[in-house]
């Protein structure tokens, strides 16, 4: 307990706030057991040490554990925090919950016999937290944290405190938040530089290694949270990197599952598995005519998830149109629905139509455009950085 102790006050001590998340201040830190999903190098780790410094300074009463550890192929966690407990403790943070093979109960158990201890945990976003789990159905809160959004990027990169909007502001206001942005910032300026390593934070750090770091967390990502996640043998590996190339290759397109299990030598149904384990991944985004996202049926659309991956496993591809839609659902489908619509690239809660384009991209009477390469929009034409601005 000792050996953790220090280990949590040299962390603190010695590691600094880079970006502060605004999903700090959205959470409901009342829970007493808190989720925080997201993929590998969004900063799940940095956002958890600047909860703690903002709300828990005092290092007796809360402490991090990263369960990478060694000792807890020993120990369960019950055990420890039954003991932390004792010692006067009063949070207990968790990092990579899902390294744990009885995570689920032994949260349960502490749940239950320790009713004055508050737990938060991170974990993998294809760990089921509650399908097909009944440890922590109605007892446990989960988050979503996603990359950094365009206005974090640029926040981050000028020193300006741009607040987020909401989707009912940008199309009622556009045109005078716009205005108020290029009189601080020139986004246009900074926007390809996020397409290309904005969105994970560790750009700060390495920004010369951030693409070797990026397919290291992919690779990463399909070979641990993937397959071991989902019970996948390791042999079948080739088949989920080559499908994600495929996507990479030929963003955004409606898929032919007949012809991509050809290519992957494997059947329709596990192809259509397959794009679902990198849905929840946040390797791929998957668009559905009817936004219900049901599993049997094929995809309108494929997209990557963002615009760092769409760079790093197809360099080569500079598709404008890639790069303008898979950063348009990416922000736009944080907090709001997206579905396909017929004659549009997207629709946004059930009522917005969107085309995707260019600086000539105009839109017609029924619907919106996202232009790239304009500061200021007019009417429903919004330039497409200000989609940044959402979350």
């Amino acid at each position: 307990m000792d050996f953790f102790k220090e280990a949590h006050i040299n962390l603190i001590n010695n590691s600094k706030s880079v970006v502060r998340r605004d999903l700090i201040d959205e959470i409901d830190w009342d829970q007493r057991l808190i989720g925080i999903k997201g993929f590998r190098g969004v900063g799940k780790t940095s956002f958890l040490l600047d909860y703690l410094r903002e709300n828990h300074p005092d290092p007796k009463d809360s402490l991090y554990i990263n369960l990478n550890s060694f000792y807890f192929t020993g120990r369960k966690i019950s055990g420890f925090a039954d003991e932390f407990y004792k010692r006067g403790g009063k949070l207990l943070v968790l990092d990579q919950i899902h390294k744990y093979p009885d995570w689920a109960k032994e949260l349960r158990n502490c749940y239950d016999w320790l009713p004055d201890l508050k737990i938060i945990f991170t974990a993998s976003p294809v760990l089921r937290v509650f399908e097909g789990n009944d440890y922590l159905k109605n007892i446990a809160k989960v988050y979503h944290l996603p990359g950094l959004s365009f206005r974090e990027f640029l926040n981050h990169q000028t020193k300006q405190n741009f607040q987020k909007i909401t989707f009912e502001e940008l199309i009622e206001n556009h045109k005078n938040i716009a205005k108020d942005i290029t009189q601080k910032v020139k986004p246009l300026a900074y926007f390809d530089d996020y397409l290309k390593h904005g969105y994970f934070p560790y750009f700060l750090d390495r920004q010369s290694y951030f693409s070797d770091d990026l397919l290291k967390h992919i690779n990463l990502a399909l070979e641990i949270d993937v397959t071991y996640l989902n019970q996948i043998e390791l042999k079948y590996l080739s088949k989920l990197r080559k499908l994600l190339y495929i996507v990479a290759n030929e963003v955004p397109f409606t898929p032919n599952i007949s012809k991509i299990s050809n290519e992957i030598e494997t059947s329709r149904a596990t192809v259509m598995n397959y794009l679902r384990y990198l849905k929840n991944a946040r390797l791929i985004n998957m668009l559905y005519e009817n936004g219900d996202e049901d599993q049997m049926k094929k995809p309108a659309k494929i997209y990557l998830h963002n615009t760092n991956i769409l760079n790093t496993v197809v360099p080569a591809n500079a598709d404008n149109a890639a790069y303008r839609h898979t950063f348009f659902y990416n922000q736009a489908g944080y907090n709001n629905t997206v579905k396909s619509a017929d004659g549009f690239d997207f629709k946004i809660n059930d009522h917005y139509n969107f085309n995707v384009g260019g600086k000539y991209n105009e839109p017609n009477k029924n619907g919106y455009a996202a232009s790239d390469r304009i500061e200021i929009g007019h009417d429903r034409k919004i330039p497409l950085w200000l989609f940044g601005f959402l979350y």
